[in-house]
C-alpha cells in the first residue's frame, strides 16, 4: 500500500517538473525547426522570467499593494514580456548577423552569449552571484488526493503549462502566423517568394519561445522558492535533452520528452539524489545510442 501512495505521488510531483520542462523545451524545438539553432542561452530567458517575476512581485506589491489574483497576473506578464523581449533582442544583434554563416559559427554564439547573461547578472549590483527568496505570490495549500498530497502550485504548474502548450498548437496548426513558421521550417527559400517575411517570422518563434521560458522561470521560482544567475544551466540543458528525446523540432515530440524527462528524474531521484541529477545525461546517451532522431523524429526534415 504505501509503495502505491509513494508511486502516486512521484507521479505528481513528475508532472509538475515535466510541465516546467516542457515550457523550456519548446523554444528550443521551435528555433531549431525554424533556423536549425541549438539555442543554448535558451535555459538564461528561463533564469531572466524568473529574475522579473521577483521584481514585478515587490514593485507592485510594494507600491500599489497589489495581491491575489492580480498580482499574480502581473507578475504572470511581466515574465512572458522580460523572456520574449530578451529573446527578440539575442536573435535580432547576436544571431541573425549569422544567419547565413557556418552553422559552427551561431553555436558557439549561443554558448558565449550564455555566459555573457550569466555573468552580466552576477556582476550587477542589485541582483549578485548569491541565491534570494523567491517571494509567496499566492498562498500555498496542500490538497489531499487519497492518502497522497498535491499542493495548489502543482496544479498552477500543470494547468499553466497545459493552456500554454494548447495555444501553441492552436496558433501553429490554424493562424496564419503559424502557418508562415511552418512554410519557413519547411523551405526558406521557397516561403520568401510565396512573400513571407522570414525574419518576422523567425523573431516571432523567438519571442515566443523566449516567453515560454519567462513563464517557466516564475513557475519554477514558485515551486522551489529560490532564484540565483546560474538557475538556468540545468533546467536549460535537461530541456534540451528532452527535446532530443521527442525527436528535435517537432512539438508533441518536445512535449512528451519532457514528461518523460521529469518523471524519470523524480522517480531517479526518490532513490538517489545524484541519480535524479545524473539520469537526464543517461537518457540522451540511450537516445542518441538508440533511436538518435527521437520518438517522435522523422529521417526528413525536421518540422516545427
Amino acid at each position: 500500500m504505501m509503495g502505491s501512495i509513494f508511486n502516486v505521488q512521484q507521479v505528481i510531483n513528475g508532472l509538475q517538473t515535466g510541465s516546467i520542462y516542457a515550457l523550456i523545451a519548446l523554444g528550443y524545438t521551435m528555433v531549431y525547426g525554424i533556423v536549425r539553432l541549438i539555442n543554448f542561452a535558451h535555459g538564461d530567458f528561463f533564469m531572466i522570467g524568473a529574475y522579473a517575476s521577483y521584481g514585478s512581485f515587490f514593485l507592485f506589491n510594494s507600491l500599489l499593494g497589489a495581491k491575489g489574483g492580480t498580482l499574480a497576473f502581473i507578475v504572470l506578464i511581466f515574465s512572458v514580456l522580460a523572456g520574449g523581449a530578451v529573446a527578440a533582442v539575442t536573435n535580432r544583434f547576436a544571431y541573425r548577423p549569422l544567419r547565413y554563416k557556418p552553422k559552427l559559427s551561431s553555436l558557439i554564439t549561443a554558448i558565449g552569449v550564455s555566459m555573457f547573461i550569466e555573468y552580466f547578472f552576477s556582476a550587477f549590483p542589485p541582483i549578485g552571484p548569491s541565491y534570494k527568496a523567491f517571494p509567496e505570490i499566492l498562498p500555498k495549500m496542500q490538497i489531499a488526493i487519497g492518502s497522497a498530497t498535491i499542493s495548489n502550485y502543482t496544479l498552477i504548474d500543470i494547468g499553466v503549462a497545459a493552456v500554454l502548450m494548447i495555444g501553441l498548437t492552436v496558433l501553429v496548426k490554424w493562424t496564419p502566423l503559424g502557418k508562415a513558421m511552418r512554410a519557413v521550417s519547411q523551405d526558406k527559400d521557397a516561403a520568401k517568394l510565396m512573400g513571407i517575411d522570414v525574419e518576422r517570422v523567425i523573431s516571432w518563434t523567438f519571442i515566443i519561445g523566449g516567453a515560454f521560458a519567462g513563464v517557466a522561470g516564475l513557475l519554477n521560482g514558485m515551486t522551489y522558492p529560490r532564484i540565483f544567475p546560474y538557475m538556468g544551466i540545468q533546467p536549460g540543458l535537461k530541456a534540451f535533452i528532452a527535446a532530443v528525446l521527442g525527436g528535435i523540432g517537432n512539438i508533441p515530440g518536445a512535449v512528451i520528452g519532457a514528461y518523460i524527462m521529469g518523471l524519470a528524474e523524480t522517480f531517479a531521484s526518490a532513490y538517489n539524489s545524484l541519480l535524479g541529477e545524473g539520469i537526464a545525461f543517461a537518457i540522451l546517451i540511450l537516445v542518441l545510442l538508440v533511436r538518435p532522431r527521437g520518438i517522435l523524429g522523422e529521417k526528413t526534415a525536421d518540422k516545427i
